[in-house]
């Protein structure tokens, strides 16, 4: 799928789109996609900043899109657990930026080789207007080749 058509799907999913989160960018080989969210009356907690339910939800996806497109057909991936600590009241525009290098595939590729799961794991920062971090997310998933696949 080019990325342009997730892109757009992705904005217009229902559980996004209620969140009010958008998929701002995705690179043509998939390794750097950006989502952002404004904070928005049905957006925020009781306190008035980002509910930790849509900022967990910005990020859910994306590292195992990523791979799904990165590795291809040959492999199986899944996301298997994900955490968030959050450090800062969320307000404002905040952003999240995923970045899949060339070390970290080639990692889950020579990793992968024996026909065993692979469980890497991936981090990414959501940050304010300012660039300050206000949650970090921590997520894992299973990667792993199909049988019959050299």
């Amino acid at each position: 799928m080019r990325p342009n058509i997730l892109r757009f799907g992705m904005n217009i999913w229902p559980p996004f789109l209620g969140a009010g989160i958008r998929v701002k960018h995705i690179a043509g080989d998939y390794r750097e996609i950006i989502v952002s969210m404004k904070l928005r009356w049905y957006n925020r907690n009781y306190v008035g900043t980002h509910f930790g339910g849509s900022l967990a939800a910005m990020t859910d996806p994306f590292y195992m899109l990523m791979l799904i497109h990165v590795l291809g057909s040959d492999y199986t991936v899944w996301d298997k657990s994900s955490t968030i600590d959050f450090i800062a009241p969320g307000r404002g525009t905040v952003t999240a930026h995923f970045i899949l290098n060339d070390d970290q595939i080639a990692e889950i590729k020579r990793k992968a080789l024996t026909g065993e799961p692979y469980f890497p794991k991936f981090s990414v920062d959501i940050v304010n207007q300012s660039g300050e971090v206000i949650a970090t997310v921590a997520k894992k998933l299973y990667i792993r080749k199909k049988q019959g696949k050299e």
